[in-house]
């Protein structure tokens, strides 16, 4: 049981590392977009004109890295939520089964071994009966010939 407790660790792990390595290039990124905008604001202070132009592009460039990068996280928080219902289905399974293995063991020992056991016993009962009735037999012959060899006897 402790195994399957660390597959699905590993799995819960692992769906939080392609979270996080989502988060870390999604932050990656904006940095970098930041970063643009923020030289694009330091050009545009040379003139209006080229300020408004640098401004609106940067605008437009942000926006769909930003819902994309939103999406992204959705989709990721979305799998790893998906992924815990199913490691919680699995563990579901296995512990069903193994409770009927535990079930199917109990009736096999009840139904088979417990009656063996009980023939077995009576088995040897019924040898042991027949072993004292040879051994009474085996006496009593032993008995009768030496009583017969007795009066033959000269000494």
């Amino acid at each position: 049981m402790t195994d399957w407790g660390l597959v699905f660790l590993g799995v819960i792990a692992l769906a939080t590392l392609v979270m996080a390595l989502i988060q870390v290039a999604v932050f990656v990124v904006t940095a970098r977009l930041a970063k643009q905008a923020q030289q694009a604001v330091s050009k545009a202070q040379e003139t209006l004109t080229t300020a408004q132009q640098t401004m609106t592009s940067v605008r437009e460039e942000i926006r769909p890295l930003i819902a994309s990068a939103n999406g992204i996280a959705e989709e990721a928080s979305r799998a790893a939520t998906l992924a815990t219902a199913q490691v919680h289905k699995v563990d579901r399974l296995v512990s069903d089964l193994t409770a009927r293995v535990d079930e199917t063991s109990a009736l096999v020992q009840q139904a088979i071994i417990t009656p063996a056991r009980e023939g077995l016993a009576i088995m040897a009962a019924v040898r042991a009966t027949l072993g004292a009735i040879r051994a009474g037999a085996d006496w009593r012959r032993r008995t009768s010939r030496s009583e017969e060899e007795d009066p033959l006897f000269i000494g």
